[in-house]
């Protein structure tokens, strides 16, 4: 029996399917935000750690709970609204950007069967839920009624478009070779994917180039150095996020971070092989497969955060030429070459449900 099948023989059909599935979104939310909380407390300390400086060190052992006190003083602070702003868009804004962040993980697989919704169309339900995010970011801009989150809610919203583009043609390119929408099943077409031993498609060489290319506009996607323009300080001060403080600006904030996390955890899933260890070897499937999936969520943390200390920021109009007249007809062409591929050297497209061979 399953777990919603148990609530339901308990409670009975409509209290027990809500109960069991309110569980179970506790169950990724809880630590996601935890997840949050540990990730902003490591970015600080990988930057401080390559600019020889210490970090936080003082509020707990080692400074692990300066984050969760930087978020009460968040949580104490008044709600400022400013006089010329539209109220309900204004309070709606924060609250649009943190819900999308989170539901976009009920697709997550993180072991084998651990997963909220194993849907069909996972691969889909993303891209539709990333997309949906610079709803947000463009609601706070205008309706702060302030040229300078004004200005930078059009960046974010033009910066997103661009990139959300190219991250489209890349997952085509994965789909294709993996032949399914659903994510648990793209990591399982990863197993001995290169030479019958190594796991993961960033060792293949026809889908290595559309790693390297995700991994870049995943940071475009996030707003991370070396793309953070929407908030450039040096122009916009905070971007959208001046007029913002006290609760709706942690909301923004714990949004971005979740959206980072998923991000480091969407391209182990993608690339990395998701849950399975990096070699196809019996006695590595001792460890458990979700705490492959940590290592590599983790490892790929630390690239982003290593990005942000180690590369400075583009001009707006590099950031726009990289977008469309690099990674567009890059990532476009590449899913020309992997469907060439996979129509002429192999016979995926002839055993495909539904297709007629050739």
């Amino acid at each position: 029996m399953t777990f919603t099948g148990q609530f339901q023989a308990w409670l009975g059909d409509g209290p027990g399917w809500f109960a069991a599935n309110l569980l179970l979104i506790l169950a990724i939310i809880l630590p996601v935000m935890v997840g949050v909380a540990m990730a902003v407390y490591a970015d600080r300390k990988i930057w401080a750690a390559m600019q020889m400086r210490r970090g936080p060190n003082v509020v707990g052992p080692f400074g692990l709970l300066q984050t969760f006190a930087d978020a009460a003083k968040l949580f104490l602070k008044e709600t400022i609204i400013p006089s010329g702003a539209s109220t309900a868009v204004f309070l709606l804004a924060p609250m649009i950007s943190f819900v999308l962040a989170l539901a976009i993980w009920a697709v997550m697989p993180f072991d084998a069967g651990l997963v909220l919704a194993d849907l069909n169309v996972g691969l889909l339900y993303v891209f539709a839920v990333s997309s949906m995010g610079v709803y947000g970011i463009i609601m706070s801009g205008w309706a702060s009624n302030s040229k300078y989150p004004f200005l930078g809610g059009l960046r974010s919203a033009a910066q997103m478009v661009s990139y959300e583009v190219s991250m489209g043609f890349i997952l085509v390119a994965v789909m294709l070779y993996a032949q399914s929408l659903n994510l648990s099943e793209i990591v399982l077409a990863q197993k001995g994917n290169v030479l019958g031993i190594l796991n993961g498609n960033i060792f293949n060489p026809l889908l290595f180039p559309s790693a390297i290319m995700f991994f870049i506009t995943a940071l475009a996607e996030t707003n991370r150095p070396p793309f953070d323009l929407p908030e450039a300080e040096s122009e916009l001060v905070a971007g959208y996020q001046i007029e913002y403080s006290s609760m709706s600006f942690a909301l923004f904030f714990l949004g971005e971070y979740a959206n980072i996390l998923f991000m480091c955890a969407l391209i182990p899933v993608l690339f990395l092989g998701g849950w399975l260890p990096p070699l196809d070897w019996a006695p590595l499937y001792v460890v458990p497969g979700f705490v492959w999936m940590l290592l590599k969520m983790a490892f790929m943390f630390f690239c982003f955060a290593w990005v942000k200390a180690a590369v400075p920021r583009y001009r707006y109009d590099q950031l726009m030429r990289l977008g469309w007249k690099v990674f567009l007809p890059l990532s476009l062409g590449w899913v020309v070459v992997v469907s060439g591929w996979l129509l002429f050297f192999t016979d995926k497209f002839a055993t495909a449900p539904g297709s007629v061979g050739l």
